[in-house]
């Protein structure tokens, strides 16, 4: 694998998200395993794929610029 591996403490110097966010709120809701973050050899530990968190934070960013919130629930692309 060419991409930077991290672990979830690396992760959250990186991101500035605490350690316990990113294991409770955003591992299997906004990152999801086997795209964001492995287990390698089938165990415990989980590393995480910086080159897949980077690139995805940045689209997510870059779509949620161009979305307006309607009170009916929708979102307008503008």
């Amino acid at each position: 694998m060419d991409s930077e591996l991290l672990t979830t403490e690396e992760l959250s110097g990186r991101i500035k998200y605490d350690v316990r966010t990113i294991r409770e709120r955003l591992k299997d809701s906004v990152l999801i395993e086997g795209i964001h973050y492995i287990r390698p050899f089938g165990g415990r530990k989980i590393l995480y794929i910086w080159s897949a968190i980077s690139r995805d934070m940045a689209l997510a960013s870059a779509s949620a610029k161009t979305a307006i919130p309607m009170a009916n629930g929708g979102v307008l692309h503008g």
